[in-house]
């Protein structure tokens, strides 16, 4: 009997679980024997052979996702890593260093910059064996690999930069600086840094989920022969604690699901967030493990580093092993933050556990290291990571945070909030790490560099020369590519003529059409729908273009005998993403970044319910923003009426101000087919052909009715978020502006009608597709006129616009009244009237008509909003006002709509 099958043998007979020892014993025998005659992977095809036929005679056989708590990659199959170790470890200690002096330097005296130390620590080397041997760069053959880098681990990137010549001291000090244009951002921001950052990453669990639709708009981009991607990865790198976002567990199933082997996530498993243990009672790693692995993941687990191999060597019964699953992380934290002898005392706690290391030193048993900062088991991990096919891989690295950082912070509970550290930690860090720096010189943080011709420097370099170049880095610009003209819409253009009624749902639908029929632009364009396609009335594209799928269509549809069946396929064009709204939005991000990341210009269209795109996903729409994305987002079924049935959390009446929230996104709310036409055209050009850094949130409506033809010479009007649609005929008397966008701009069409009919009142009518563009440009003139007090004074576009009209304004959208009123400091100077309509509150169900008056906003609504402000600008007289509350049967006791 073997060792190992003596202590297998002694663990079933504690349990008093084996009934027959020796049949026990033959069985062990014949395992190992096939071990040790055959190798491990017979014996694990044999075993499963032994569970399947177990399963099928009906024995009870639970899955269990979890192995043992020591690395995956045993010692024996550990390759040897490459390199210069000692250089390596001298770039892995110089970037430590200046990491932590950029972020000591920001927060010197009273400046309070913050910053963070304690997650790069503890995260040095997992980025060093990448940056050193794995990651490629833009100009390796293989297109480069895409790395999302952890945001609190913002500084050693940094700090490494500065090491190769890519940024300067000056740079360095400027960590948090940001504003005289010469500092660094915090974390990852492409916006402030355009040429070095690819991907915002700090919001928590954002990395994670972008990363996974990263690595399959990849496999898209390849299936569709738009790129070649299959040789590049997508690296994302995250907390332990980050796993708790649902955004960083939300879609491994779905990466699972489709095999993206071009897909690696490492854990940094450091066992702390913010305030303390992520799993204090638990086991991170072990939970983790069993999550991804039931995904369909191939987990590789680097828990110990080599300092333990020998005693994982002795370890014949398994105590040790037994001693290792005990532990929970809240023991695990306390150890590092002790000393030697505490671990001899609380881990090797029985005389077993105690004999393996009674020859040990205390300072031998502390230097017992975790896999996640030997870069030799790290090495190992990223290898089979790479080389493995068929199921993405997760590395669940373990390490300490603070590591190295003393009695400051190692793997103390505080550690996330150390901005500073005192003389005695710095020494401390400084001897650890071997760093030339005197005691006299600790307290004014130098900063560590490797001079021109030093053999580090050149090792630094001609590492990453020889795997494609330096990152992170971000291209900006592709070749532009040609746009259609307007008059390409022309169909869209003209009056729908009478008794022909469409949405402009389906005005976007016929629009689409056109541009994926386009042969310049056809192929680049990328429908992205969440599970609504029929809603959204483009079930047509199923049989058209298709939707994407690696593995085709191998089943046959329920619908295979209608015009327009579910088509999946290979080449599909449509990334259809089932009830995921943060999926679709995501998606969308890989695809309206590809012009940087792939150096393929796609221009992406995200339709959804309108409700259920910005307010479930603003922290990803920000992120867009972020990106410097290009695209389209067209959110469906808009507005708080329109969508009559569906009620409260269906009906959108924000939208529009989230949007505006975002600096970089252009939003509308057309009424008509040409408004609609105009402004996808000019969003086109300005993406697409003169790759402006901006996005586009345009609503669309369900709302039949008829559409007239585009006015003359209004298209720069449109895009500039208001344009005269109609005047009204010249009269001295009372007269009023009406201001309107989306379906509610019909109701303001209606009531100048009923304005004229009823009351003699003549109303010039305005739509206003962008309210929020009006406001930008309101505030842009206003802050050119005061900083430029001496020359002429810049007009808005909307006080431009009604400078010559007479008569008090009102303005009505389907949007809160905050909506509207963005632009009332713009044109209510001289004391101008102006009265806005909106449907604050929440929504609920109805039909149009009911919800109109209910929230105020119909054509009665306005014509009496209308025939009140004439009333206090003393146009008419108090008895028209009472006349039209009673002919248009509004009820002065109605509730207010706000509801609270």
């Amino acid at each position: 009997m073997s060792e190992v099958q003596s202590g297998a043998a002694s663990v079933l007979a504690a349990r008093g679980d084996d009934a027959d020892s020796q049949e026990t014993q033959e069985w062990l025998d014949a395992l190992e024997a096939v071990i040790e005659q055959e190798g491990a992977e017979r014996a694990h095809y044999l075993i499963e052979q032994l569970i399947t036929l177990g399963r099928r005679a009906g024995i009870n056989l639970p899955y269990s996702a979890n192995t043992d708590y020591v690395n995956t990659i045993p010692v024996d199959r550990q390759p040897l890593a490459p390199g210069d170790y000692a250089i390596e470890n001298r770039i892995r200690s110089y970037v430590r260093w200046n990491a932590l002096a950029m972020v000591l330097r920001a927060n010197r005296d009273k400046s309070n910059l913050g910053g963070h130390i304690a997650s790069f620590a503890s995260a040095a080397t997992l980025y060093d064996v990448g940056f050193q041997h794995f990651w490629r760069g833009p100009n390796h053959p293989s297109g480069g690999d895409l790395i999302y880098f952890q945001g609190h681990s913002a500084p050693g990137i940094y700090a490494r930069a500065f090491l190769l010549g890519r940024l300067t001291e000056e740079q360095l000090d400027g960590f948090r600086r940001e504003v005289d244009g010469k500092g660094l951002p915090s974390y990852p921001h492409p916006w402030l840094m355009p040429e070095f950052w690819q991907f915002p990453t700090v919001s928590m669990g954002l990395g994670p989920l972008q990363a996974i639709y990263q690595a399959r708009f990849m496999k898209y981009l390849e299936d569709r022969g738009l790129a070649k991607t299959t040789d590049r990865k997508v690296w994302a790198f995250m907390g332990d604690g980050e796993m708790d976002e649902p955004e960083s567990m939300g879609a491994i199933g779905m990466a699972g699901r489709e095999r993206l082997d071009n897909l690696i996530f490492v854990v940094n498993c450091n066992l702390q967030r913010l305030d303390g243990p992520v799993r204090g009672n638990g086991k991170i790693i072990q939970e983790l493990e069993a999550e991804f692995r039931g995904a369909g993941w191939n987990v590789i687990k680097v828990i110990w580093g080599s300092y333990w191999d020998s005693l994982l060597a002795q370890d014949k019964k398994g105590l040790l092993r037994k001693r290792m699953m005990e532990c929970v992380d809240g023991d695990y934290q306390t150890f590092k933050s002790k000393d030697g002898a505490y671990v001899r005392e609380h881990f090797f706690n029985t005389p077993e556990l105690k004999a393996m290391v009674a020859n040990w030193t205390d300072d031998d048993i502390w230097r017992l290291n975790r896999g996640g900062h030997d870069p030799h088991k790290i090495y190992a991990a990223y290898k089979a990571a790479m080389e493995h096919a068929g199921q993405p891989t997760v590395i669940l690295a373990k390490t300490i945070k603070g590591y190295g950082m003393g009695e400051s912070g190692q793997a103390q509970n505080i550690t996330h909030q150390q901005k500073k550290m005192g003389t005695t930690s710095l020494k401390a860090f400084r001897d650890r790490f071997r760093l030339p720096i005197a005691d006299e010189d600790l307290e004014k943080l130098p900063y560590l560099k490797f001079p021109e011709g030093s053999a580090e420097l050149e090792y630094m370099r001609s590492r990453r020369l020889a795997l494609g170049g330096y990152l992170p880095q971000r291209r900006r610009r592709v070749e532009p590519l040609p746009v259609p003209p307007l008059s390409a819409f022309e169909s869209l253009l003209k009056a729908s003529g009478e008794g022909r009624e469409f949405s402009t749902t389906m005005a976007f639908v016929r629009l689409l059409g056109l541009l994926i029929k386009d042969k310049q632009l056809g192929r680049r364009i990328v429908p992205i729908v969440p599970d609504e396609s029929r809603t959204f009335g483009m079930e047509g594209l199923f049989r058209q273009i298709g939707i994407w799928n690696q593995e085709g269509q191998k089943y046959v549809p329920q619908d295979a005998d209608q015009l327009m069946f579910y088509k999946e396929s290979k080449d599909g064009q449509i990334l259809q993403e089932g009830i995921n709204e943060a999926g679709a939005m995501a998606d969308w991000i890989a695809a309206a970044t590809s012009y940087s990341t792939h150096g393929v210009q796609m221009i992406p269209f995200y339709i959804f319910y309108s409700m259920f795109g910005l307010q479930r996903t603003m922290d990803l729409a920000w992120a867009a923003g972020d990106s410097r994305a290009r695209g389209f987002l067209i959110g469906g079924t808009a507005g708080r009426t329109t969508l009559n049935g569906e009620g409260l959390q269906h009906e959108d009446g924000h939208s529009q101000l989230l949007a505006a929230a975002i600096p970089n996104c252009l939003s509308y709310d057309p009424t008509f087919a040409y408004e609609l036409a105009v402004i996808i055209q000019d969003g086109l050009r300005r993406m697409v052909a003169e790759q402006q850094d901006v996005f586009y949130y345009i609503t669309v409506m369900n709302e039949n009715y008829e559409h007239p033809a585009l006015p003359e010479g209004v298209e720069q009007d449109i895009v500039k978020g208001m344009y005269l649609f109609r005047k009204g005929a010249s009269s001295n008397g009372p007269r009023v502006q009406l201001l309107g966008s989306g379906t509610i701009f019909r109701e303001v069409i209606a009531a100048a009608e009923l304005l004229k009919a009823d009351w003699g009142i003549e109303a010039d009518l305005w739509s206003c597709p962008s309210f929020t563009e009006l406001a930008r440009d309101g505030h842009a003139c206003t802050r050119y006129r005061l900083l430029h007090p001496d020359e002429p004074k810049p007009v808005c576009h909307a006080k431009k616009l009604l400078a010559d009209t007479r008569g008090p304004i009102v303005a009505a959208t389907d949007y809160v009244r905050l909506y509207a009123e963005q632009i009332r400091p713009f044109i209510t100077e001289g004391g101008r009237r102006y009265t806005v309509l909106g449907t604050d509150g929440f929504g609920r169900s109805d039909t149009r008509e009911k919800l109109r008056d209910f929230f105020e906003v119909d054509r009665r609504w306005i014509a009496l909003a209308a025939l009140s402000a004439l009333l206090e600008d003393g146009a008419i007289e108090v008895a028209t006002v009472k006349a039209a509350i009673v002919k248009y049967g509004l009820d002065p006791a109605k509730p207010n709509p706000l509801g609270v």
